[in-house]
């Protein structure tokens, strides 16, 4: 474990800026999905004329970009034609590096041989796939529009064509789910070899579906002692079966095949956001688009940036971030992050003793019992650098 650790920490994450793109359209709506979109395609001609105005808006605000990630929503909702348009309005006005990580996030019921051939002609060498479960009753509960065979079908296809960087997004610790049930998921998916896995542990998130059922009663979340049991399970098998658990949700083969564009957001590299409800970050400003299609629309077609709000953060609340931040990855985060004061040292050997942290090469690392109580850990240790 130590090695591993070690590994992990000499592993530095890109300092070069990451493009987000957020398309904001799906087939239908999972009632378990936070994220912002829109049930219906048919503002997507007008958002892709949007889109080409927000861009000269932010062109050369930013310099070369190694990453580059279509999320959403569903971008393989996108047809071949838009997709292709959209990827040309990108490398046309931005320099995207040669050796980038392209990234798309894809529904398994969206992908032919057609499609799949397209998306791979178009630049993307990762795919991100929502299979969710590989149990069908599992699938029929979150909403998904796809069944177990077509997850499948949908991972031999990317490997015969060629993908080499395959993710796949799990979610589990719902009601009704057993560690049994779970634990097939995770086997069926392995089955593949995908070079990365995002598990999520369900969350009852604002303005959906399921926390209108929690509240009438119809919903309920697992006892905090399943929620330990399904994550434990989660990370010992996968570590077991030669996956790095580099972040609280996600896990890779190898750090080549750790996730360049989200650790962008954990460690305070620049970021661009395009697309209604994106974010972006730069020189110590965070700022976000309205969220809505329409609105998005409305504010370029008439000349305006379709900025929601903004954030200009103090060295400070910098500072503290990168601590809360640093904590939910194996890598951890720099000892001289924390005061150095008898009171914060005495917090981090009671930490250390309670098995929730470890030190390595002046590094304060996460164990998993620590990634357990992460929203709260970081807690113990901002107490001291808030009054310090």
């Amino acid at each position: 474990m130590q090695n591993k650790q070690i590994q992990i920490e000499q592993d530095t994450p890109s300092h070069f800026p990451g493009l987000y793109v957020h398309v904001p359209f799906c087939r239908s709506k999972c009632p378990y999905c936070g994220f912002y979109s829109i049930a219906s395609p048919t503002l997507i001609p007008r958002w892709l004329n949007a889109f080409k105005k927000e861009i000269s808006h932010c062109k050369g605000h930013f310099k070369e970009f190694d990453s580059l990630y279509l999320g959403g929503g569903t971008p393989t909702m996108l047809d071949i034609r838009d997709l292709s348009n959209l990827m040309d309005q990108i490398f046309n006005n931005f320099d995207i590096a040669q050796d980038a990580e392209i990234t798309i996030e894809a529904n398994p019921c969206d992908l032919n041989r057609e499609k799949a051939a397209a998306i791979k002609s178009l630049g993307f060498n990762r795919i991100s796939l929502g299979v969710q479960s590989f149990e069908d009753n599992e699938l029929s509960f979150l909403g998904r529009r796809h069944t177990a065979r077509q997850a499948e079908r949908a991972m031999k296809l990317l490997r015969s064509l060629g993908f080499e960087n395959i993710g796949v997004d799990l979610i589990y610790g719902f009601q009704g789910q057993s560690i049994k049930g779970w634990i097939n998921t995770l086997k069926r998916a392995i089955e593949f070899e995908p070079e990365h896995l995002s598990c999520y542990q369900l969350s009852i998130e604002k303005q959906t579906p399921f926390v209108r059922l929690y509240k009438k009663g119809l919903l309920s979340p697992l006892s905090e002692e399943m929620q330990s049991a399904f994550f434990l399970t989660t990370s010992k098998f996968l570590e077991q079966h030669g996956y790095t658990h580099y972040e609280i949700s996600n896990f890779a083969k190898n750090n080549s095949f750790f996730s360049r564009h989200n650790r962008k957001y954990w460690h305070h590299v620049p970021y661009l956001g395009l697309g209604p409800s994106a974010h972006s970050f730069q020189n110590s400003t965070r700022w976000w688009n309205i969220k809505s299609v329409k609105k998005y629309c409305e504010m370029l077609e008439g000349g305006k940036a379709p900025i929601d709000g903004y954030e200009n953060l103090t060295e400070e609340q910098l500072r503290l971030e990168k601590i809360s931040l640093g904590l939910r990855t194996s890598q951890g985060l720099d000892l001289n992050k924390i005061p150095d004061s008898p009171e914060s040292n005495n917090m981090l050997l009671r930490l250390q003793d309670s098995g929730f942290l470890q030190i390595i090469n002046n590094k304060i690392m996460p164990t998993k019992k620590g990634f357990l109580v992460a929203d709260q850990l970081p807690l113990y240790l901002l107490s001291f650098a808030e009054h310090s």
